[in-house]
């Protein structure tokens, strides 16, 4: 058992409400996206593009022209990247196993069990809620959205996924405008993963050191855990960071987290794709609450005209 004094080597200062709220306005655009600052690009992008629509036709077409050109253009190279990610992700898991032997999954097996089992519930709850707004269409949304899932599940990385997941959704019949939209804030707010992993995490290593959370306690630590994740980038471990800056709170030593570092790859991996299910189904909804969902895709409508 990891003491409590342990390291973890994770930087965590600032992380709290406060914190969360002023690190949303993003003092320099280059630093945040240097960074991988997902929620002060949002913010940004979002001021920029309500200054922009009030510039008018006029000072704004060229604007947008070229502005869609430089995002066909990074989704284009960010492609090219996915082709190897594959690759990578095979290399590193292979050389840990090589390491440490099969016993690093092992001694681990029923907690990766049980965790996976509440991913597929959530998936369950998901696919349900999306029947009630998209009808039998969830099946067809849930067969397109198998590729950017399976994207998100290998590299562990959902914003790996994002290019995909824009395409597929866009072929559904969805908005683009809406897609454009949606899936940005819902890659800083929407993270049905993120919080499943944080939850299941610290109860894990609050279990390890025999510490007993009552139920006010952990409606608490799980409301915590759902404002401190939001803004959590799509990128692996990005969610031990919240967890080392929350459960501290609980009197959960932080030094638990080198409980997860050995197995935090194949949680992660869950996390990504379930982020990735949520804001399709999440976006496909809101397509259809405003009437801007096709009944085909738009490259079939264009082929039958």
């Amino acid at each position: 058992m990891p003491k409590d004094a342990v390291d973890t080597g994770l930087a965590v200062s600032g992380m709290s409400l406060k914190g969360f709220l002023s690190h949303t306005i993003p003092t320099s655009i280059v630093g945040a996206m240097a960074n991988n600052e997902i929620l002060q690009i949002v913010v940004f992008s979002m001021f920029f593009g309500i200054g922009g629509a009030s510039l008018g036709q006029k000072f704004n077409a060229p604007l947008v022209a070229a502005l869609d050109v430089v995002s066909h253009i990074m989704l284009k190279v960010t492609g090219y990247v996915m082709y190897v990610a594959p690759l990578a992700i095979f290399a590193a898991i292979s050389s840990v196993i090589a390491t440490e032997g099969l016993g690093i999954l092992l001694n681990y097996a029923s907690f990766i069990g049980g965790y996976y089992v509440a991913i597929l519930l959530t998936c369950c709850v998901l696919v349900a809620i999306g029947y009630m707004v998209l009808k039998k269409e969830v099946f067809r949304l849930l067969s397109m959205l198998k590729d950017p899932v399976l994207v998100a599940f290998t590299t562990s990385s959902s914003e790996a996924a994002y290019p995909k997941t824009l395409e597929q959704l866009t072929q559904f019949g969805c908005s683009r405008n809406i897609v454009s939209f949606v899936l940005p804030i819902g890659y800083s707010f929407n993270l049905v993963g993120s919080m499943v992993y944080c939850s299941f995490a610290s109860m894990f290593i609050a279990q390890a050191y025999n510490i007993h959370l009552g139920f006010s306690e952990i409606a608490v630590l799980m409301l915590t855990l759902m404002l401190a994740s939001k803004g959590i980038a799509g990128v692996p471990r990005s969610a031990l960071v919240v967890l080392a800056a929350t459960i501290p709170s609980f009197n959960i030593p932080v030094a638990g987290i080198l409980l997860l570092m050995g197995i935090d790859h194949f949680l992660d991996m869950g996390r990504s794709a379930i982020n990735v299910l949520g804001n399709g189904v999440a976006t496909a909804m809101l397509s259809q609450n405003e009437g801007e969902l096709a009944q085909e895709a738009p490259e079939v409508v264009q082929q039958n005209m």
